[in-house]
């Protein structure tokens, strides 16, 4: 019996000690949707809806994001959605939103469509301060990268509509970490009819 309790005590030292180790150590800063996972492709629905351009056929409803564990000392988060294939050479940035507060953790499905009180919007390549979904072109898929940065910045730091390069020129000393998601999106074939 003593044996058996002295085994039991090491166990449970040997777990007490295991278990601190954890705590200390500093969780992955991660970005996840529950609408698609990195690598997989968008849904129709978040492309975009711009009528005047055939290869717009969504509804222009921003997926599902929530993030967790940003690094230590972070005041504000910025998110970018980029397109490298659209638009040769340049790509095409498709949201730029930064002095997100600490507090938020996540936007729900169709949250970023429109202007939010959450984040400060800046200019996509279409000049709208919100998210604009892909207008792919059928063929191979484009890749939209969704980029998170946890930044030092207060959330008012930064005016209004700042583009992409403006942003990532203003966060150049400012970025504690960063992670991300790729989605994937094409123009889906037309249906055959019987």
């Amino acid at each position: 019996m003593l044996l058996r309790g002295s085994i039991l005590a090491v166990t449970v030292a040997l777990a007490g000690l295991c278990g601190s180790h954890d705590a200390n150590a500093q969780a992955a800063f991660t970005l996840t949707s529950p609408n698609f996972k990195d690598g997989e492709r968008l849904a129709v629905k978040n492309a975009g809806n711009n009528k005047s351009n055939p290869n717009c056929v969504g509804e222009n409803v921003s997926p599902a994001l929530s993030w967790a564990n940003p690094p230590e000392g972070t005041k504000s988060f910025a998110i970018l959605m980029f397109d490298p294939e659209g638009r040769p050479p340049g790509g095409v940035s498709h949201w730029v939103a930064y002095g997100i507060p600490v507090a938020v953790t996540g936007f729900a499905e169709g949250e970023v469509s429109g202007p939010s009180e959450k984040y400060i919007g800046g200019k996509n390549t279409v000049n709208l301060a919100n998210y604009f979904g892909p207008c792919t072109p059928p063929g191979a898929p484009h890749h939209y990268i969704l980029t998170l940065i946890a930044t030092d910045l207060e959330s008012t730091a930064l005016q209004p509509g700042l583009t992409r390069d403006e942003l990532l020129k203003a966060l150049d000393g400012h970025a504690k970490g960063a992670t991300g998601l790729v989605a994937t999106f094409s123009k889906p074939s037309a249906l055959s009819r019987p």
